[in-house]
């Protein structure tokens, strides 16, 4: 690190999940980029359907910025590599303020705040109160952390004397007065918001924040920003390049694009694919991440590729599934019937009316395929509303210390060199490497 970045930045959190953070952070994202503004978008926490949103928004790939999977380094990193060339960044916090792991302050919005330097507006919803809601921004600004908080929004006016006897007793720097409005929230189902890709963004929120919020107060704040030491790209592997073939549609959509960029620096090509509309392409490994396959069944069970990862698998190819890519690997996903799936693991699998696991995971490998080796590391999350049963000879390859897994702390379900997980990993760049090399000595068999 030799030199530093300015980084114009700005940090959305909330007093609560449901104030209504989400959507105007939308919003400053829309209504900067309609401004022109080159907009970074970044997502505090594992989440992977918010920075859906923000990347349709902003053209630029959102990022996750979480501690306990990335590390504090690993944080300051992405974000710096990201926002080269964007004029401001906009990062959506996650949950309340102050809500980290196991009750502490890690891996909260305001730790992501104090990693990057950043300032906070902070998102309160007033509905049902007045004078009150000042007592609320107190104790915030009051706690420990508190005071990165540098501007609040008012959301879910009711009216404009709902507004002027919050105004009375004002002593904090508000930036935004937003009116409640219907139809500016996003549909939620079983894994949270709908994608973005279903939905046609119609600017609604950026109008809203445009016409409610004093945007270049916002600009200032963030403009008020020190700068950031700059790190370098990620070192790239030169030479042979297998390919790896991802899968990306409807049914499989839940990717962090760092994963995705550590596969490419340490030596892969990789090509996407819907196991659903595509032939499955040439390739030397698969990486079959989350998403919604129980959804997509149906299709998925009609589609030629379900028998070619068979056949795949048989042969020895590394293939790597996460959650929804782990229920389409089993023998069977039973939601209203049963669906035929690829029946590469010794499992089936059930959906289930009530979230089964959501948190995060962390865990070392206890046994060897060709990319998964004694004592690897692997943290993430888990979120799902199913459960599988295995036979009695099923082979687990990792053991949580934290998370639930597929059975009693196991997760991992291996067959051949394949291994499917209940956990959203977070790649560290020795799985990367080891994966990428995997896949290169398939391809050199």
């Amino acid at each position: 690190m030799s030199s530093n970045l300015p980084v114009p930045r700005i940090l959305i959190a909330g007093t609560h999940s449901g104030c209504g953070k989400t959507t105007i952070a939308r919003g400053l994202m829309e209504a900067f980029t309609s401004e022109g503004l080159i907009v970074q978008p970044f997502k505090v926490g594992p989440d992977f359907i918010d920075p859906t949103y923000h990347t349709a928004i902003c053209g630029r790939d959102s990022r996750n910025l979480d501690p306990f999977m990335m590390g504090e380094n690993g944080v300051r990193e992405t974000f710096v590599r990201a926002s080269r060339g964007a004029d401001i960044a906009v990062i959506e916090g996650v949950m309340g303020m102050f809500d980290g792991l196991d009750g502490t302050l890690e891996a909260s919005t305001a730790h992501v705040a104090d990693l990057l330097s950043t300032p906070v507006i902070l998102v309160v919803d007033v509905k049902g109160m007045s004078r009150s809601a000042h007592a609320i921004v107190n104790g915030f600004t009051g706690f420990p952390g508190g005071e990165r908080i540098t501007g609040v929004i008012f959301n879910r006016l009711g009216s404009d004397r709902h507004r002027s006897l919050i105004e009375r007793s004002a002593e904090t720097n508000i930036v935004g007065w937003m009116k409640r409005r219907t139809g500016l929230e996003v549909m939620s189902r079983h894994l949270g918001l709908v994608m973005a890709s279903e939905l046609d963004l119609d600017g609604a929120a950026g109008d809203a924040v445009r016409e409610d919020c004093d945007i270049e107060a916002i600009l200032d704040i963030a403009r008020k920003t020190r700068p950031l030491p700059v790190v370098g790209p990620l070192p790239e592997v030169t030479g042979d390049r297998p390919v790896i073939g991802v899968a990306r549609d409807e049914a499989f959509c839940f990717y962090y694009k760092d994963n995705l960029d550590l596969l490419v620096a340490s030596g892969a090509e990789l090509v996407f694919f819907s196991p659903i509309h595509d032939p499955l392409p040439e390739t030397n490994a698969l990486y079959l991440g989350g998403g919604y396959p129980e959804l997509h069944a149906g299709a998925l069970e009609a589609s030629a590729v379900t028998k070619e990862v068979r056949v795949a698998s048989d042969r020895g190819m590394p293939i790597y599934a996460e959650c929804g890519g782990l229920l389409y690997l089993t023998r069977g996903i039973s939601s209203d019937r049963e669906y035929r799936m690829a029946g590469v693991l010794p499992a089936c699998a059930e959906m289930t009316r009530s979230v089964q696991a959501l948190g995060y995971s962390d865990g070392s490998a206890c046994g060897n395929n060709s990319f998964i080796r004694t004592g690897l590391s692997i943290k993430g999350h888990e979120f799902h509303y199913s459960h599988i049963d295995c036979t009695s000879d099923a082979r687990f390859i990792v053991d949580l210390s934290r998370g639930k897994g597929i059975f009693n702390g196991k997760d991992g379900l291996s067959e051949h060199e394949t291994t499917g997980s209940y956990t959203h990993s977070y790649f560290t760049r020795k799985f990367s490497d080891s994966f990428v090399h995997a896949a290169r000595m398939f391809k050199n068999l």
